[in-house]
This record gives structure tokens, sequence and C-alpha cells, in this order.
């Protein structure tokens, strides 16, 4: 309930009179209840001083309750108006909400509107920065979640290259990874995992298909687990059987950028200044305009959150903020390497929570 009262204490520094709060990411940091979205309405309602109240579907009020949440729930069934429900809650506490916060990147803009009518709010403000401020630095409890999700991502990168075999298909490796982390407990994939085989390596957002697997390929995977509402997100990428030169010192360039980006990550340090030196090491090399992505991002009950860990980030690092490093190197024609560690800084520097081996790894 701290969280929520955080929250509570922004909207009275802002002189906001209420937020609704609708993303699953939010509303379980803030209440411990974790849903998949829907088309249903759902959220949380919150004021400055008033009591807030859960507004979703009769059938996951139970749910609500499981998970934590002891305040006022208003459950409705699939032939009821939920907004009638809401707009009598907000009679019942006499409020005139001028000013609501609402998520404004995602929230539909019919939904929107219907707030707007039965709250009576003549303005709406972003929830957004005040919620990545909220989330940014982990307690002990958050760190500890997401170094268990960590491990079992160390883990699924073992079971894909494990699966190996000539001719055996990037999707037919996928389907085993996700198979033996679901037997393993997870409680879901943090992204669609990415197993690429060749030249696909080189597609930083690629899509596995029926590529099979072949002497020379790169094999790259890309994918995280989500345990207790936490996400964790991994890269690794190996050559089967033999390598060039050429796929050697692409390797090779992109360890030495991912490792000077994490020896730079220190509480003080400025975000954007970690990509540029990523990139200036693989501009050096050679290979700068095959590096079309930042260098990571933020991570928590989202697998994409804030900080972008971008050039242009002026923001400074923090103890107890979590962001991937994962700079890579996409060749056409050739194929494609990126190492992406999940990374926590503490006061005497970064510690990684992924912890599968980097080095350059010939798969026999």
């Amino acid at each position: 309930m701290n969280r929520m009262k955080s929250l509570s204490s922004w909207l009275k520094k802002e002189d906001i009179q209420g937020a609704f709060i609708h993303t699953k990411e939010n509303v379980f940091y803030l209440s411990g209840y974790f849903t998949e979205p829907h088309e249903r309405v759902m959220g949380l309602f919150m004021f400055q001083e008033a009591e807030p109240f859960f507004i979703l579907p009769k059938m996951e009020v139970e749910q609500a309750k499981n998970a934590g949440w002891s305040g006022d729930i208003i459950g409705y069934e699939d032939h009821e108006n939920p907004f009638d429900f809401i707009q009598s809650a907000i009679e019942k506490r006499d409020i005139q909400a001028d000013r609501l916060a609402i998520e404004k990147e995602s929230i539909p803009l019919q939904r929107a509107e219907q707030l707007q009518a039965v709250t009576g709010a003549k303005t709406f403000v972003r929830a957004e920065d005040a919620l990545n401020q909220l989330r940014l630095i982990k307690d002990e409890s958050e760190i500890a979640t997401l170094k268990k999700a960590a491990e079992l991502a160390d883990e699924g990168v073992k079971i894909g290259v494990n699966a190996l075999k000539e001719g055996i298909t990037e999707t037919e490796v996928l389907a085993v990874i996700e198979y033996e982390l679901k037997k393993k407990g997870i409680q879901g994939m943090s992204f669609s995992t990415m197993v690429l085989f060749g030249e696909k390596s080189g597609e930083p957002h690629g899509n596995p298909g029926q590529a099979a697997l072949k002497k020379g390929d790169f094999v790259l995977f890309d994918l995280g687990v989500i345990v207790d509402g936490y996400c964790s997100d991994i890269t690794r990428t190996f050559i089967y059987q033999e390598a060039s030169e050429k796929q050697k010192d692409i390797y090779q360039t992109v360890l030495n950028a991912e490792m000077a980006a994490l020896e730079m990550s220190k509480p003080g340090v400025r975000i954007g200044d970690l990509d540029l030196k990523a990139r200036g090491l693989i501009t050096e090399a050679g290979y700068g305009e095959y590096f079309p992505h930042r260098l990571g991002h933020g991570l928590g009950v989202s697998v994409h959150e804030f900080p972008s860990m971008s050039q242009a980030n002026d923001d400074l690092l923090q103890e107890g903020m979590v962001y991937t490093i994962e700079p890579g190197i996409y060749v056409p024609g050739v194929g494609g390497v990126r190492i992406e560690d999940d990374v926590l800084i503490t006061a005497d520097g970064p510690v990684t929570l992924t912890n599968y081996p980097k080095e350059l790894t010939i798969i026999k």
C-alpha cells in the first residue's frame, strides 16, 4: 500500500483529483493483482484522500481479493455497464475530478471519452511519468524476484543450446525451451521467444520459422520469463560447428562493447554515455552502421520499461535500477550477434543478474 500512498501524494502535489490506472503492469504493481489484458473494463481508481476502489469483472473479484487487495472492490457482470458503477462510486465519494490522471499512451480513445462523461473530468493528465518514477528503483523483494527470473532465463538458454543438432528448426528449439521452462513453474514468457539461425540472426526482431540449423550458422537466443509478475530478458549468440574469421570478429566486437558499457554502470553516470561508449567501440571496429537500436531498456514488471538506455538520455544511473545492456551487430548476408544481460546497479557498481557464459562458443 506504500506504493498507492506515494501515488496519492503525487496527486495531491500536482492538484490532480483522481487517477484511473488500467494497464496490467501498473495494476499489478499497485495492487498485487495480475491479470492478462482483455476487452472488459478493469482498473484502479485512486484519489488524494478518499478511499480507492477497484473496478473489474465480477468473475475476477475473488482472484483480486486472494492477491491481497483489501480495499473497496466493485464487480460487474457482462450485461451491466461498468461506467454506471464508476459514476456511482465517484458520486458516493463526493469528488469533482476536474483533473484526472490516466495512462494516456495506452488507454483507448473511446474509453477515455466514457471516463470523461462519468467523472466530469475537464483535463486528462499523464500518469505514466509518475508511475515510471515510482517503479524505477527496485526494493529488496523486487530484486530477489528479478534474480529468480534471470536464473530461469539462463536456464532457458542452456535448454536451447542442449537442443541444438543439425537439421533442427528454429521453432522446434523454441518449443523445447518454452516447454521445459513451463515445467519449471514459470508464470509465462515475458515476450515472444526468438530462436534465429544463420542470416536470420541479423534481424533484430526476427520471427522464428522453419529454418533448419546447418554448419557455420549463427544461433541467436533472445528470451525471458515472468516470475511472480517480474520479467527477465537475455540474449546469447553462438556459432554452430565452425566459425569464419568474420563471425569471430563480429562476436568479439559486440562482447567488447557489452563489457565496456557494463563496467561503466555505476551510480551517477549519465545513462546516454553507456550507449555512446558501446556504440563508439562498434563504430571504431567498422560496424557502426550495423548497430541500429539503443543499448537497452529498463526491466521490472514490464520487460521494456523506463528508462530508455539511449544515447539521448541525460538521466543519471541510480542505486536500485535494473536494466538491460544489449549491443548488437547485424550484417545483411552474414547474420547478427547480440549479447544481453540484466543489470542491477548497487552502491559498489553493477551486478549482472543473468550469468550464462558470454565468451565466444562454437557448438560442436
